[in-house]
């Protein structure tokens, strides 16, 4: 397919498209759709959202001049066409790839980005912030927020629709209507954009209407002068897009979003509108490519690398156990944030369709969703990624925590998750939980300890909360039946007199095999303990593991705030002076690699924790700290 590629070698800025003819612009949509399909089919990556704005990137740089006018891309992960058409084509065999570009808009990898985005429903936020920053500096540019109809759902967008029609600011907003998030799209929202797909156009049935009055003789010419008087009143009988209307804004559309010269000359009247205008575009997302448009949900991301896997993942085993609980007890409901298929709950949905709620991007809501469920007797489980769950904080502490109701929070993507980078590591749930009263907190060692953890949290009274990474299992056996697991307490896994290894989750694993490196190379004999329990902690075990021996802790979460700080103050309330070395991630964000990658460059590998440990045992026997 490479020798199909002429044009796009050619363009390395925006301005390269301006100098483009109609049917070049063309040859160049299709260049760039092989161009995506051969290298993110290498690299992985985001895939049928970008497929689906092909049209839209190269009429938005064709009308636009970026970086002088700002373009904001919402969650991002439709942006590779736009770094392509802004000097980074040739960087995309690195996309996503340790220390290459970036799956996701980056200010600090290029002045076209205008603002940098992870997550959803933020760019008409900041886009209105951008256009207010102008007003102010009396400048004239424009600025551009391109919003999925997905993050729509989001409430952010909706103060942000609310703001903007308020102050009145130019400011064009592109809603990309491929009606689909990861998962499809729900709630009224959807519908109401649905309605707009296939309704008429106002501007169509008063075209006809006038034209048909202006016919009839001798009255027509003041039948149309009255129907221009009842023009409001009829608006709301065949206006599409008068809910955004309501909000202040110009609407236009819906437009075919893959009709390039269509969408060229849209843009370049919406571009002399003053005020805030609402583009609704209609895409498909996965265009050009049959398999991702048949199945946009699971084209939506190509994963990287290939082979078969040893062990079910954390999120299948998750979702397996959640429909055998909910078997067991009726009141079990699943709640997700536009993250079906993400949380592995298909199954679940398949077997119990009126018990999983999935309320779109909305995470606030969702917890508090899951509030009233439980307040009502239910026992909700909202199954959530680590870096969604932070946009849900007042709601965990106010609407949970305060009134100690009984919803389990299974939190996925805990920890480091690799290619999509500093915005969807799960590095700070630890800190942000363990100080909020009333709320259990664990990460299992393994998959079938994850079962545990699950059936637990549903018999307690009380907010739970189970991280578990993503990642395949360890590939250990599944006990037959849940047990309780005995809240608050370790689990030692292996017995030493030198140190004490106090491991979380899956860095259980990796101190087992340090520990068993220590005996081989240097004779140092090291307790192994499955730590499980954050909040609360087994400090009865750590301080009596303190008194007799130096500690190291491991964990995949931030340093600060962890469950090695949680280690040190309980050491510190106990009055225990003892070596305490920490391990997990600095005060960074974390950006994009594969995991194993990452794991190793914060040492966090059986390496690294056995040359840790051993810094540690020498420095307590000199009586001195560690140097990590």
């Amino acid at each position: 397919m490479r020798c199909c590629i002429t044009l796009l070698e050619k363009v390395n800025e925006p301005s390269d498209v301006k100098r483009l003819t109609e049917a070049q612009l063309l040859q160049l949509a299709s260049e760039i759709r092989t161009f995506l399909i051969e290298s993110v089919s290498k690299t992985g990556g985001h895939f049928g959202a970008n497929l689906g704005v092909v049209e839209l990137t190269l009429a938005l740089h064709r009308v636009f001049d970026s970086p002088r006018d700002k373009i904001v891309w919402d969650v991002g992960h439709q942006a590779y066409v736009h770094k392509m058409l802004t000097g980074r084509r040739e960087q995309f065999a690195t996309l996503r790839q340790y220390k290459g570009l970036s799956g996701f808009p980056k200010r600090s990898e290029s002045p076209h980005d205008a603002f940098g985005a992870g997550h959803a429903s933020t760019s008409i936020s900041a886009a209105l912030g951008m256009a207010v920053a102008r007003d102010l500096s009396g400048e004239r540019h424009h600025v551009v927020a391109v919003i999925g109809d997905g993050a729509l759902t989001g409430g952010m967008a909706m103060e942000a629709l609310n703001h903007a029609g308020h102050l009145g600011t130019n400011l064009l907003v592109i809603l990309n209507d491929n009606e689909m998030s990861i998962s499809e799209n729900v709630g009224a929202v959807s519908k109401y954009l649905t309605r707009l797909r296939t309704d008429p156009t106002y501007s169509r049935a008063k075209a006809e209407l006038e034209a048909a009055l202006r016919k009839v003789p001798a009255i027509g010419e003041r039948l149309t002068k009255t129907l221009e008087r009842f023009k409001d009143s009829m608006r709301h009988l065949f206006v599409p897009g008068m809910w955004f209307e309501g909000f202040g804004f110009k609407y236009l559309g819906p437009v075919d979003g893959h009709d390039l010269p269509g969408l060229i000359r849209v843009l370049e009247d919406a571009k002399h509108l003053r005020g805030p205008v609402l583009i609704h575009l209609v895409t498909r997302k996965g265009k050009g490519y049959p398999s991702a448009e048949d199945a946009p949900d699971k084209f939506h991301a190509w994963p990287s690398g290939s082979g078969g896997k040893a062990a079910p993942s954390y999120s299948s085993v998750f979702a397996e156990t959640l429909t055998r609980l909910a078997e067991a007890d009726e009141r079990v409901v699943a709640v997700t944030p536009a993250m079906i298929q993400g949380s592995g709950l298909g199954k679940f949905q398949q077997k119990f369709p009126r018990r999983l709620y999935d309320v779109g991007i909305a995470e606030q809501h969702a917890a508090t969703f899951c509030a009233g469920l439980a307040a009502a007797g239910k026992r909700p489980v909202l199954a959530i990624y680590s870096t969604f769950l932070q946009r849900a904080y007042d709601q965990v502490i106010h609407d949970i925590c305060i009134q100690k109701l009984p919803v389990l929070i299974a939190i996925d993507r805990a920890g480091l998750v690799g290619a999509d980078g500093e915005t969807h590591q799960g590095a700070f749930d630890i800190a942000y939980l363990r100080t909020v009263p009333n709320l259990t907190l664990m990460m299992p060692k393994d998959e079938n300890e994850l079962r545990h953890m699950l059936y637990t949290g549903l018999q307690l009274e009380g907010p739970v909360a189970v991280r578990y990474p993503r990642a395949d299992g360890e590939g250990v056996p599944l006990d037959e039946s849940l047990r309780m697991l005995p809240v608050g307490r370790a689990e030692v896994v292996r017995e030493g007199s030198d140190v004490a290894l106090l491991a979380l989750g899956p860095m259980v694993r990796v101190a087992e095999a340090a520990a068993e490196r220590l005996a081989d190379q240097h004779g140092i004999q090291a307790t192994v303990v499955n730590m499980r329990f954050v909040k609360p902690l087994d400090h009865a075990l750590v301080v009596r593991l303190a008194e007799r021996m130096p500690l190291v802790t491991v964990e995949e979460a931030a340093l600060a705030g962890g469950m090695g700080s949680a280690v040190m103050e309980a050491l510190a309330d106990a009055g225990v002076l003892s070596p305490v070395t920490r391990m997990g991630l600095p005060d960074v964000f974390v950006e994009h690699g594969s995991r194993e990658e990452l794991l190793m460059a914060f040492q966090l590998s059986p390496e690294g924790v056995a040359d840790a440990a051993l810094r540690t045992v020498r420095a307590a026997q000199r009586g001195r700290r560690v140097e990590v």
